[in-house]
Order: C-alpha cells, then sequence, then structure tokens
C-alpha cells in the first residue's frame, strides 16, 4: 500500500474525493495532504442541498491529527457551488465542519483536553493561539445547544455567582431534579429571567412545579410576571436562609466580642467563630465540651446560636400546617430576644415565610445547584478569572451543561 492509499484509508476519504498527493517537510515539521475531487463530481448548496453549479474552486487548509509527531495538513481544492436562491457559497466537505481551519477529529482531540485543563494549557501543548482553542470551544458550545432536546423540567434552581471581584454576577439556572445547567443569563436582574421565561414553551412552563431561590425580590419578581400561581411555586433554598441566620450570629459574636474586650481586656468568645457557624445537627457535641459550655451561658451569642439551630430543626416537617406554627413561634422568640442582626432576619423570614414553608412542604432545596455552583469556582480558578459574562457562560455551559459538544461524523464524504 503507497502513502497515498494509506491517508485515503486512514482519513476514509470516499468519492469523488481522492488524496492526490501527500509530502513531508521535516524542516517545518509537517505532512501535507492534498485532496482533490473528481472532475464532473456534482455538489450541493450548503443552505439548501439542492444540486448547484460549480462556480469556481478555492484552496483551503485544515489541522488534522498529527503523524508521527508532525503537524498534519489537508489541503483541498473546494468547490464554490452556485445556487439560484443562495447565490455562490463554498461546498460543504465531510472531514471538517463549516467555517473550522481544523479538522472534526482534531476539534474532537481540543475538546476532550479542555475538559480537563484550561486553554492556555491546551494551547500551548497543541501549539496553537489561544483565539484558535477559544474558537474550538465557543463552536462546541454552539453545537452543544442546538443538539439539545427541550425536555420538560419539574424543577428549576435559581442562583447567582460572581465572575470577578467587582461584583460582577450571572444567574445560574440548574435543572433541580437532574445534574446540568439549563442556561446562564447576564447579571442577577429581573428583567434577563423574565426574559427567559417568557420564551419557554407553554407546555414547559405549565410542567415546572417549583422554583428555588434565595430571598431575591429580582427572581421573585420575574417568577410572578410569567406564572400566575407563583405563590406556590416558588421555594426558599434552606441554604440561603441558613446562611442568613448564620451572618446574624456572627454579627453577633463579633459586636459581644468587643464589648467583652472593651469592658475586661479579654474576651470567651476569641477564637470561637467558626464553632458558632457549624450545623450541631452533623456534629457530636460531645467531642467539643468547651464551646457547649459557652452554648448553656447567658452570652448574647449564645442565644442567637440557639435561635440559629432551632430554625435548623424546622425543615423537617412533613405537615405545612405544624410548620407554621413553629415557625411562628420561632419568630415570636426572635421579636423577644433584643438582638439587633437575628430581629433583621426575623423581619425577612416574616416577609417570606410562604416560600419557606412551600419549600418544606415540596421538599426541594438547591443542594444540586449549590454542588454546581462549587465546580463553576473550579471553573474560573483554572481560567484564572473571565474578562465578560459571554467567556463565563460558554465555559459553564462547556462543562456543566450536559452538552453533546463533539463535531459529527469524521468521514470525508460528498454531500
Amino acid at each position: 500500500m503507497n502513502d497515498k492509499a494509506l491517508y485515503a484509508r486512514i482519513l476514509g476519504v470516499v468519492e469523488p474525493w481522492y488524496v492526490e498527493d501527500v509530502s513531508i517537510d521535516f524542516q517545518a515539521g509537517t505532512i501535507t495532504i492534498k485532496v482533490d475531487h473528481k472532475p464532473g463530481a456534482g455538489f450541493r448548496c450548503p443552505d439548501c442541498d439542492r444540486e448547484g453549479v460549480i462556480h469556481d474552486h478555492r484552496i483551503r487548509r485544515w489541522r488534522h491529527l498529527d503523524t508521527c509527531q508532525l503537524q498534519t495538513i489537508i489541503e483541498a481544492n473546494v468547490p464554490r457551488v452556485s445556487c439560484s436562491d443562495h447565490g455562490v457559497h463554498t461546498a460543504g466537505v465531510g472531514w471538517a465542519e463549516k467555517n473550522s481551519h481544523f479538522t472534526a477529529l482534531f476539534e474532537g482531540l481540543v475538546i476532550s483536553w479542555l475538559n480537563e485543563a484550561s486553554i492556555a494549557a491546551v494551547a500551548e501543548r497543541l501549539s496553537l493561539s489561544w483565539d484558535e482553542v477559544d474558537t474550538i470551544r465557543g463552536r462546541a458550545v454552539a453545537r452543544g445547544m442546538s443538539r439539545r432536546k427541550a425536555a420538560l423540567v419539574e424543577s428549576i434552581c435559581i442562583d447567582e455567582t460572581s465572575f470577578q471581584k467587582r461584583h460582577e454576577y450571572v444567574t445560574v439556572l440548574t435543572d433541580g431534579t437532574g445534574d446540568r445547567v439549563i442556561d446562564v443569563l447576564d447579571d442577577r436582574g429581573q428583567e434577563a429571567l423574565t426574559k427567559f421565561l417568557k420564551a419557554m414553551p407553554e407546555n414547559h412552563r405549565k410542567s415546572i412545579k417549583a422554583f428555588t431561590m434565595d430571598m431575591w425580590d429580582p427572581y421573585i419578581c420575574a417568577v410572578r410576571n410569567v406564572f400566575d400561581n407563583w405563590q406556590r411555586i416558588i421555594c426558599f433554598d434552606r441554604f440561603h436562609v441558613a446562611q442568613h441566620f448564620g451572618k446574624a450570629v456572627d454579627k453577633t459574636r463579633a459586636m459581644e466580642n468587643r464589648e467583652l474586650l472593651k469592658e475586661h481586656g479579654e474576651s470567651v468568645l476569641a477564637g470561637t467563630k467558626f464553632g458558632w457557624l457549624r450545623n450541631a445537627s452533623l456534629i457530636d457535641n460531645r467531642t467539643r465540651p468547651s464551646f457547649m459550655e459557652l452554648a448553656r451561658s447567658a452570652l448574647k451569642t449564645a442565644r442567637a446560636w440557639a435561635i440559629k439551630e432551632t430554625a435548623a430543626q424546622l425543615w423537617n416537617y412533613v405537615s405545612r400546617t405544624c410548620a407554621q406554627k413553629e415557625w411562628e413561634k420561632l419568630l415570636g422568640w426572635i421579636r423577644r430576644c433584643r438582638l439587633e442582626s437575628v430581629m433583621k432576619v426575623g423581619n425577612t423570614i416574616k416577609t417570606y415565610l410562604w416560600g419557606i414553608l412551600n419549600a418544606i412542604e415540596m421538599k426541594v432545596t438547591n443542594a444540586k445547584a449549590e454542588a454546581i455552583n462549587g465546580r463553576i469556582q473550579w471553573i474560573k480558578k483554572m481560567a484564572c478569572g473571565f474578562r465578560n459574562r459571554a467567556r463565563f457562560r460558554e465555559a459553564i455551559l462547556f462543562h456543566l451543561g450536559g452538552l453533546d459538544l463533539m463535531p459529527k461524523g469524521t468521514q470525508l464524504s460528498h454531500h
């Protein structure tokens, strides 16, 4: 078997294409495979797939997988087809997608490596520019989004995440019953989410039984603008509610710590910050007797901590009526506690209690969204940050969108 026949087999060249020549340039470190089509072959318009007339030819080149550590280039004399409806366009080729300078197999290699490494690392390893790798990733995400089947979703988790240190945010929509990001929206405002929800097909909107979110008014208003039953389907996530209580406890501790230092020159609260913030239900408190002694004391922080831990237990109810009764009892305790930070949280809880009760009744949380948010932080760290929302969105969907990213068919064929 000669070199032409060998590469024809390796590349899967089929009629009317054939390998015309194979040349090696050791000094440049390249192998160039020249491909042409047989005279008289017919080609179709890439837009309407109707038989067209060959207008002229253009030489095009594609980077292929390396051969024996030599960069392999496919060079083809590609016809441009004249169509009565769409004008003159370059005919499609089977080994690469439209407007790409890389073969489908090479793009597949880049996509596989991008799952494990940053754009910069992949570019350096494959002797590509940063922009070339970024373009391949962008094309992969666009391809995956176009292939994604519009599945009905019963629960959507709505969360925010920052992509820059200057409080620049995006809204991440996660399938509450699956493990994928549905989409990433600009900022965390009402307009972007409202637009997304209104664009959903009606049968998809009807299938949604729950939205889980933080107690963030723009998100609430967006759902209220689109769904008539918004007061029954909005659920406030227990982890975000717990964060509010945790911050109140920490503020109480910090203030009381300063008071004790000022009055006595020392404080029993020094170095105890994380002990108060840990979830006591997940810890054997017998292993921390000194902390529990503080927790049973008359400290203001101990009272705030007791309220926080009580709130954590109220998510275990099955009956909405019983849960409401216990939450209202807790709100009464908060009103009497005389702890400013805790009382502010109590006012917030009172306002949004209906959404907390929805979450308890439907047993939904943002747990999957929080797990995905952790993976998003890994994506940011691997990329050393992002300069704009578009690239951040693209990276999230690439890694977490559950998309079919690979180019279709790698066989050389005549269309």
